[in-house]
């Protein structure tokens, strides 16, 4: 008979001996290697459990977990993957990757300190991933000479927290790592206590069994090996599939039969959550990577507005309005946080007021996604329910989110159809759209020559506008400051407005120093193709501090005026752009001839 596996995490404050109790279980139930024994002695002689897992350098010299440290051991009974998290609030991310996959936490509590700030945190964040089954292990009670009526008021404290959390946390644990109580044999130092061992509990808790339905399949691969043979492999997240079933194709909506399962050693009667499997379906549908197959009769939901808890993992702050991948499975999209309705204190549970999220921050965020995904709350579905966010310009993983819901306006508003498109109206004006934005510090002259583009167009009976971005400051956006936030939201409404005139058959204009490539790279994926125009206008920062026009540089470079581009905020400049100006040897007028060629050779 195959062995349960169980994943578990150990989670608990600095110091409350996470690691020294972990190389203690793994040490009693003999899954240490001799030569590894042999390595952790101290010099007494004595093994240093501790740093069977603290592997990291820094995590010896300083004494602390920083890094999740994965180890897998059986027993008789059942097979385990456990993982140690660090402690620390700046490592939040990590125990945040661990506990995404847990099926059990161990909360450790010193026995001496009892409940703590981080032990509050610790616990949040396991409820919040889904970890619904927690043991509570007071540890190093041999400091506190093995005292029953300690253990039961901090049993009592954790257990108003279990509950206000939702956490089914009915076992507690008297124990020493040190010394191996109730470890993986029941102490005798205790002997008031009747409960189970560690290793006890570990080997005999309940899982929570996976739902036995609806049917649900992320598409993870097309399988087309010849032109015979079509199928769609992925894992099952829930329930049970057979030959002759009937199922939705999703988002799409189509409907198919179940032809065959087809795995590894043959095909299948059937298949249940876990396994990993290929369909055929008896219909030739459009079925791609990152659809999801369910239940024909109890499909899941589709939408592209949602909120949820976000989990913010990178050093960059989370900037809203800002266009990042999202990851949800196999599918993925583009999106952008909307709102912060509020981040969490989660040592506290205080909703605290945010513009935005930093690292290891937890906020309730609305999220708008490009196309809609396929979902269910994440309390539901950890898989359908969970996605992470990547930034687009580096590639790193910044956020992991957790779906909620679906925000009612998702299924309210659609796209209204116009008899009247944007090839009627740039026909009637007798031209193409088209996007000419200027891009440079403040003071390079961007609304110089934009101006003098402007004019050109208009002697030219070109039908343009010119977006200013001063100009939009004093009313579409008066209400934005220049912190990286606003700059992007800033930017974001430009783009926005600028595409509606684009739509209306305009030439338009935009002249905003907008300085990251982020939101420019967003501007342009926002128009049509062939229709955007970067011009960089090129000035030394020396050439735009001595002309100072505005006398900006002076109060940035006196610190009266703070978020100043180029001084204490940073401008990313374009690495390919359509156009550059170097305003060094090009004169305003130069520049204004130049771009219109550019423009006449697009028309």
């Amino acid at each position: 008979m195959a062995r349960d596996l169980v994943r578990l995490i150990t989670c608990g404050s600095v110091d409350d001996g996470k690691s020294t109790l972990i190389g203690r279980l793994l040490h009693d139930t003999g899954s240490v290697p001799a030569d590894q024994l042999a390595a952790i002695r101290s010099a007494s002689g004595e093994p240093d459990f501790s740093r069977l897992f603290d592997g990291l350098d820094a995590e010896r010299e300083q004494g602390i977990t920083i890094d999740v440290a994965y180890r897998p051991f059986e027993t008789a009974n059942r097979r385990f993957i456990l993982a140690d998290t660090p402690g620390h609030p700046q490592y939040t991310r990590n125990m945040v990757t661990a506990a995404s996959t847990a099926d059990v936490a161990v909360v450790l509590v010193d026995a001496r300190k009892g409940v703590l700030p981080q032990t509050r945190r610790h616990s949040y964040l396991a409820a919040l991933l889904g970890v619904r089954r927690v043991l509570l292990a007071v540890n190093k009670m041999d400091l506190v000479d093995g005292s029953r009526a300690v253990f039961d008021k901090i049993v009592e404290d954790y257990r108003a927290l279990a509950d206000d959390l939702g956490l089914n946390a009915e076992t507690a644990i008297p124990l020493s790592g040190l010394r191996g109580d109730n470890v993986v044999v029941r102490s005798a130092s205790m002997p008031w206590y009747d409960g189970p061992t560690l290793l006890g509990w570990l080997e005999t808790v309940d899982l929570e069994e996976a739902q036995p339905g609806p049917f649900r399949m992320p598409v993870q691969w097309v399988n087309r090996p010849d032109a015979d043979f079509r199928g769609y492999a992925g894992r099952i997240a829930a329930g049970t599939v057979r030959p002759g079933d009937r199922l939705k194709v999703l988002p799409s909506g189509q409907l198919a039969t179940v032809d065959r399962i087809v795995a590894m050693d043959g095909d299948l009667p059937e298949a249940d959550v876990g396994l990993s499997v290929t369909l055929t379906l008896t219909e030739h549908l459009d079925v791609s990577r990152g659809d999801v197959l369910a239940a024909a009769a109890d499909a899941p939901g589709s939408a592209d507005q949602f909120e949820i808890d976000l989990v913010w993992m990178s050093e960059a702050p989370l900037l809203p309005g800002r266009a990042y991948v999202i990851k949800s499975g196999a599918a993925t999209l583009t999106g952008q946080v909307t709102d912060i309705r509020h981040k969490v204190n989660v040592e506290t549970m205080e909703r605290l007021a945010a513009r935005t999220l930093e690292m290891n921050d937890i906020g309730v965020c609305h999220l708008h996604l490009d196309a809609p995904l396929v979902f269910e709350p994440y309390a539901d579905s950890r898989t359908l329910g969970g996605l992470i966010v990547i930034d687009r310009q580096t590639n790193e993983t910044v956020g992991a989110g957790l779906i909620r819901f679906a925000l009612r306006r998702s299924a309210n508003i659609q796209w209204q159809a116009l008899d009247i498109g944007r090839a009627e109206r740039a026909g009637q004006k007798h031209q193409r759209p088209l996007v000419l934005w200027f891009t440079g510090l403040s003071g390079a002259g961007k609304s110089t020559i934009a101006n003098l583009v402007d004019k050109r167009l208009f002697a030219d009976g070109r039908h343009a506008y010119l977006l200013d971005g001063d100009n939009v400051r004093h009313g579409l956006n008066r209400d934005l400051g220049f912190t990286d936030a606003d700059r992007v939201e800033n930017i974001r409404r430009v783009t926005e407005v600028a595409r509606l005139m684009a739509d209306a058959g305009l030439i338009v204009l935009v002249s905003a120093i907008s300085p990251f490539a982020a939101e420019r790279r967003l501007a342009r994926e926002r128009m049509e193709p062939g229709e955007f125009v970067e011009i960089f206008v090129d000035a030394p920062l020396a050439d735009v501090e001595r002309r100072d026009v505005k006398g900006l540089y002076r109060k940035a470079r006196a610190g009266t005026l703070s978020n100043f581009t180029g001084i204490d905020s940073p401008y990313e400049r374009p690495e390919n752009p359509d156009i550059r100006i170097d305003t060094t040897g090009t004169t305003p007028e130069q520049a204004c001839a130049l771009i219109m060629d550019a423009i006449r050779e697009r028309f």
